[in-house]
């Protein structure tokens, strides 16, 4: 498996977060290799095969018990 370092680049700065959050299909590693262009990486991210994953909030759990 090559680096997909320079596509999940990409994608973050296209999908605006960062690049831990670029998810990228195991199943299409193979057409994500061959994508090098912002426009060939645009049609990934429309056609499912990359997508932002959600925002992980702060659990305030911990602190709730703490602080009763």
């Amino acid at each position: 498996m090559t680096s997909l370092k320079s596509q999940r680049r990409l994608a973050a700065k296209i999908l605006k977060v960062g690049q831990n959050r670029v998810w990228i299909d195991p199943k299409r590693v193979d057409d994500v290799e061959t994508a090098i262009t912002r426009e060939e990486i645009r049609k990934l991210i429309h056609e499912g095969i990359i997508k932002p994953l959600p925002e992980e909030g702060v659990s305030r759990a911990r602190a709730r018990t703490v602080h009763l």
